[in-house]
């Protein structure tokens, strides 16, 4: 189990090392890709170990709180899924982020990231998972405002903290309302107390409600409705550091952290309310998404969309009690999603950091090796049957939605077609015809160092699902003809109307407002929430600060103090008369006291 401790400790003392030690040494980003790839190694042999070591960190009363790591398939699954896209992500950025002013802080960054995923995954208990929840947050806040000297990552950055902060205080009363009931807080313990039949003899509106809670904090980590808007503005930070957040890491925290609680306590317990409203949070999540994608120009922003979708994907299977079928979607999209953001990135960095898709065109000539993997990514996104991994775990999820809704099932056809729709369109535009810029015309293909893990990563879009994933005993099967007939329908649809629409056109040909302007979510935050609500509760504690507390409590006793303070120096002038009849004084009331009272 000392590896275990390793692949822990590796990425902290990392990032410690290169920030407060090697902090201006150009050696930085190759000590942070040498760790990186040494946790790689690591989580490859510890890959299907089953253990738990930790110690203790705190006791109070009863509750004793561990540090503790817990090796299994799924976590120890998961963690080849963080290590080997953070990973690649190194190795791209060493080519992206090579002029960088901050690459040191930003390699620094990656590592703090790092580790945060790293505490969530091999958490043993909810303590512990929620500090490393909060850690993920703040390393996000970091990576986001990478560039902070733009207003536009700073706030990007700030929305992103702020959102999902509503969602962490929800998950710490989801977390302390599971303890109240079961009396644990560790994994193992709620197993047990599940084994034993806690889940009958719970009050079934308390557990679902404390099911619920725990959810309000996969909603802002896996940005699902109504926190989803941080997750789109989150592209102002550095691409590759994109591509870690939507793939393997922030992002999958909350479908993965779901999961867990719902092998820990059973299925039963989402048997309810709790799991018909994380199902529709998650389709409802996943329909919007992608109708958002569809009017999107900026390429980052049109993949962050595809990741909100994909999310409500494994969100929508987690609430239909198929909590396998979205682990198993978790497992291939991070390297296909991986894949189109340092593909994106790769474009953009060939573009001269040119981000509209209208201002691209005409890259398969000159960037053969770069399109020929971006189409390997859209392939697998957009589930081409039986050649991709996205294929066989996108139709376990419609498999688990043709048995629990049929009007999920329907939503997630929609999404199929959707998401074949806007890749295409964002392909064909950026991709095909001819270059619509100078930025274009000139670009060039990437250095080895750069396209090398845009290959490995195409060939895990296409084979990832018959290799070895967080679930050993899960593999695809056959669908049902009728779910296939519904994929395939949708996927030719969709593929057409992309291809046959875009083809060949300078400007969109389609102009849906509301789905450009992001169905006005951003706005109605910003101009009521943000405004009648934010500001209006500014100004009462401005008002409070100021008059009731400032001018009544603290600047009232600070006044009383002084006057008292003026009578007495006036008192003590060093005049004899004055001592004289304030002793006279003392003496005549002390007689009068004595005498009445």
């Amino acid at each position: 189990m000392t590896l275990a401790w390793i692949l822990f400790y590796l990425p902290i003392v990392t990032s410690a090392v290169n920030q407060l030690v090697l902090r201006r040494n150009p050696v930085v980003p190759y000590v942070a890709t040498a760790a990186s790839a040494l946790c790689f190694l690591i989580s490859l042999v510890l890959l299907g170990r089953e253990g738990e070591v930790g110690f203790n960190w705190a006791t109070i009363g009863d509750l004793n709180i561990r540090i503790a790591l817990k090796l299994d398939q799924l976590s120890t699954g998961m963690m080849v899924i963080v290590t080997g896209v953070g990973l690649l992500v190194h190795v791209f950025s060493l080519a992206y982020m090579r002029e960088d002013k901050a690459v040191n802080r930003y390699f620094s960054g990656l590592g703090l990231f790092m580790f945060s995923m790293t505490g969530i995954v091999l958490s043993a208990n909810f303590i512990m998972m929620f500090i490393f929840w909060e850690l993920v947050g703040l390393s996000s806040y970091l990576l986001i405002s990478h560039w902070y000297h733009k207003n536009s990552a700073a706030d990007a950055a700030k929305k992103a903290f702020l959102c999902n902060r509503l969602g962490d205080f929800s998950f710490m009363i989801g977390v302390l309302l599971l303890w109240g009931i079961t009396g644990h807080l560790t994994f193992e313990g709620l197993r047990e107390w599940a084994d034993g039949g806690g889940v009958a003899a719970a009050p079934a509106g308390v557990l679902g409600a404390a099911v619920l809670c725990i959810f309000g904090g996969a909603m802002g980590k896996s940005a699902q409705v109504p926190l989803h808007v941080w997750l789109p503005d989150a592209m102002e930070g550095p691409t590759p550091a994109s591509a870690l957040i939507h793939a393997a890491t922030m992002v999958a925290a909350g479908v993965y952290m779901l999961f867990r609680l719902q092998l820990s306590i059973g299925s039963d317990a989402f048997d309810n309310f709790a799991g018909t409203t994380i199902a529709w949070i998650g389709g409802i999540t996943a329909l919007l998404a992608a109708l958002m994608a569809t009017q999107q120009d900026d390429i980052k922003r049109i993949l962050a969309y595809s990741t909100l979708s994909q999310l409500g994907y494994m969100i929508m299977a987690v609430g239909l009690l198929a909590g396998e079928a979205g682990m198993f979607h978790l497992y291939t999209h991070a390297w296909f999603k991986a894949l189109l953001f340092l593909g994106a990135g790769a474009v953009i960095f060939a573009c001269h950091h040119q981000q509209n898709i209208w201002k691209m065109g005409g890259l398969c000539g000159r960037m053969p090796i770069t399109s020929a993997t971006f189409a390997a990514g859209t392939a697998a996104l957009v589930a081409i049957p039986y050649v991709t991994s996205g294929f066989y775990s996108k139709e376990e999820i419609l498999a688990a939605a043709y048995s629990g809704s049929t009007a999920l099932f329907a939503i997630a056809v929609v999404v199929a077609f959707l998401t074949a729709f806007y890749m295409t369109r964002a392909f064909v535009v950026a991709f095909l015809g001819k270059s619509r810029s100078d930025d274009a015309s000139h670009a060039r293909e990437v250095k080895p160092v750069m396209w090398v893990p845009l290959a490995i990563l195409a060939v895990l879009s296409l084979i990832s699902a018959f290799l070895t994933g967080p679930l050993n005993a899960y593999r695809p099967h056959e669908a049902s003809l009728i779910i296939v007939a519904a994929s395939v329908v949708s996927l030719a649809l969709g593929l057409a109307a992309g291809f046959f629409l875009y083809r060949g056109k300078n400007k969109d040909p389609l102009n849906i407002p509301a789905f450009r302007e992001r169905l006005y979510f951003d706005g109605i935050y910003d101009n009521v929430i943000v405004r009648y609500f934010q500001d209006a509760t500014a100004a009462i504690v401005h008002f409070l600060d100021e008059f009731l507390i400032n001018g009544l409590l603290a600047g009232g006793a600070a006044r009383a103090s002084q006057g008292f303070g003026n009578l007495f120096r006036r008192l003590h002038g060093g005049s004899l008369q004055a001592y004289s009849f304030a002793f006279g004084l003392g003496v005549l009331l002390v007689i009068y006291f004595t005498v009445f009272f």
